[in-house]
């Protein structure tokens, strides 16, 4: 009799075997292993969830092994497994199809209605569990429930049977094996779990690997130069084992590591098409079939700072189809680390710019050279003209509070365009009939970093007026255009030289062109773009745009 016990049990294994197989495969196909994966699922993917195990409860009974009336099978492993891991729309309909299925096939039976019992309880127990039970404690839980069931089944069989001879041999014969095959269960129910914890064990090293790097180019993100960039891409290639790294802005490559550097090393480039596209849609691109310059596969990820793309990261490899899931995820919050860095970066540099840009406006206009030129005009005013002399003690006295009190971070455009109202009537004062300004403004009230209109006012007059032979002319303009606000300042002075052009550009500018540089830098940071600088047949116009929706209320 014992040989013929571990035979069933054998079989009771071989068919949940089967069944472990048959779910083994389905979860390395990448769409059943996403279905299996989600933690909320559509109906329809929860109802092809819902067919597979009912499937499997009842092709069991079909495969199952006949023993003086009964069957030994594994529709109780099916309908527990599934219930427990899936929930009550996998159990509660895996035991009652199935349960009834086993009645109806077999009506007198002497098990048919045990069967069906026991069934519909296993569904119940799985939902039952799915709710109240820890998830490492499914296993445990769910072979007590398979034990239950089935010793159940057997009880039924002796209290229900007709004929208590054959329902004693039938439960003899089967019990042990039926009971111990319970013990699938839980390879069942940890083959599905493995498939979280594999999840859960990629995610945290993907997440390790972009803390790391995070870590590793904090501080030359801080540093905001090219060479600073090249060494973030060089951490970023060594950790990804990437060809290739760069990193770009909405226009030109700012820096390039890798396979091909020596390209890149003089002279920026402008970004690809496809790069363009990644920063138009703001959408990262794979491609694993590349066939540029030696590259076959390509990730770009768009790179945000307050929610607008400003430049990607791109991540290169010779080999094709090497960008693969976990390498995507990687880099996704990757970007986000590095999206978040270049804002703190950029917060920190603006702080830093304006603080000097505050500092450089009392060196150059509270100094004893500006207020000596002032009190000189104001002096010789007192004497011929004294109501004008009180207008420019009131000008002055405004001035120095502006530039000494101003704080804000943003101010309405209207507040700027006082202080430099005030600085024009000192200067006019100063210069007499060789200045004229003329002012052109719209009603408009764009919100703006304060100081970056006084200095190129500044500029045009002591670069531009003063160093003329004859009077000269500076206009101010602030006029409204479709989406955004032009601010203008043009003179008709000695003009702006290539030299001091080409050292706006690349930031090294002499301390008496500061002022200039200063706001030139400013706006890259916060606009994108800075100083649009013009050379007139006589004289320079300097202008700059700012966000029409950044007027205040």
């Amino acid at each position: 009799m014992y040989t013929e016990q571990f035979t069933m049990l054998l079989a009771v294994f071989e068919r949940a075997a089967m069944m472990l197989m048959t779910l083994f495969l389905l979860t390395h196909n990448r769409k059943f292993q996403h279905i299996f994966k989600k933690q909320h699922r559509r109906p329809l993917e929860t109802a092809m969830i819902s067919m597979l195990f009912i499937f499997f409860a009842i092709f069991s009974t079909y495969t199952g092994i006949k023993v003086d009336g009964s069957l030994v099978n594994v529709r109780i492993i099916a309908i527990l497994s599934g219930g427990i891991i899936f929930g009550p729309w996998v159990g509660i309909p895996a035991g009652v199809l199935s349960g009834l299925h086993r009645y109806l096939i077999d009506i007198d039976g002497p098990t048919s209605l045990p069967c069906l019992i026991t069934s519909v309880t296993a569904g119940l127990l799985a939902t039952l569990i799915h709710f109240r039970c820890h998830k490492q404690d499914y296993v445990r839980y769910g072979i007590m429930a398979g034990m239950f069931c089935e010793c159940l089944t057997m009880a039924l069989i002796l209290l229900l049977g007709r004929d208590q001879a054959l329902a004693l041999e039938i439960v003899r014969h089967i019990a042990l094996p039926m009971i111990l095959g319970t013990l699938s269960i839980g390879l069942i129910i940890k083959l599905v779990q493995n498939l979280d914890d594999e999840k859960d064990l990629v995610a945290a090293r993907q997440a390790k690997q972009a803390l790391d790097i995070a870590n590793k180019t904090l501080p030359y993100f801080r540093q905001n130069n090219r060479a600073a960039l090249n060494r973030v891409c060089s951490i970023i290639r060594s950790e990804t084992h990437a060809d290739a790294v760069s990193i770009t802005d909405t226009r030109d490559v700012l820096a390039y590591v890798g396979v091909g550097e020596e390209n890149f090393l003089d002279a920026y480039h402008k970004i690809s098409n496809m790069t363009r596209r990644a920063v138009e849609t703001g959408e990262q691109i794979i491609s694993n079939n590349l066939n540029i310059h030696d590259f076959h596969s390509l990730l770009i990820i768009p790179l945000r700072e307050n929610g607008t793309v400003t430049g990607t990261l791109k991540i290169f490899y010779r080999e094709p189809d090497k960008v693969r899931a976990a390498l995507k995820e990687m880099a996704i919050g990757l970007s986000q680390l590095i999206s978040t860095q270049m804002e703190v970066s950029r917060v920190d540099q603006l702080k830093d710019m304006a603080a000097k840009a505050e500092f450089s406006a009392l060196q150059a206009k509270i100094n004893p050279h500006f207020l000596f030129n002032a009190l000189n005009a104001i002096s010789t005013l007192v004497r011929i003209n004294p109501g004008r002399a009180r207008e420019l003690i009131a000008n002055l006295a405004d001035f120095m509070r502006y530039s000494l009190q101003r704080d804000d971070d943003l101010i309405d455009i209207q507040e700027e365009l006082k202080q430099v109202h005030d600085y024009v009537a000192i200067e006019q004062a100063r210069f007499g009939d060789k200045l004229t300004v003329i002012f052109d403004i719209d009603p408009v009230h764009p919100r703006i970093p304060t100081l970056l209109i006084q200095p190129l006012v500044e500029n045009a007059i002591i670069h531009g007026i003063q160093k003329a032979r004859g009077p000269g002319q500076v206009t101010i303009q602030v006029k409204q255009q479709e989406q955004q606000i032009k601010i203008t300042i043009r003179d008709t002075g000695v003009g702006i030289s290539d030299e001091v052009l080409a050292k706006l550009q690349q930031g090294t500018m002499e301390s008496n062109h500061i002022g200039l540089q200063n706001v030139h830098r400013r706006l890259i940071m916060l606009y994108g773009e800075g100083l649009h600088i013009k050379q007139l047949s006589q004289g320079t116009e300097i202008s700059f745009y700012v966000n029409k929706e950044q007027e205040s209320c």
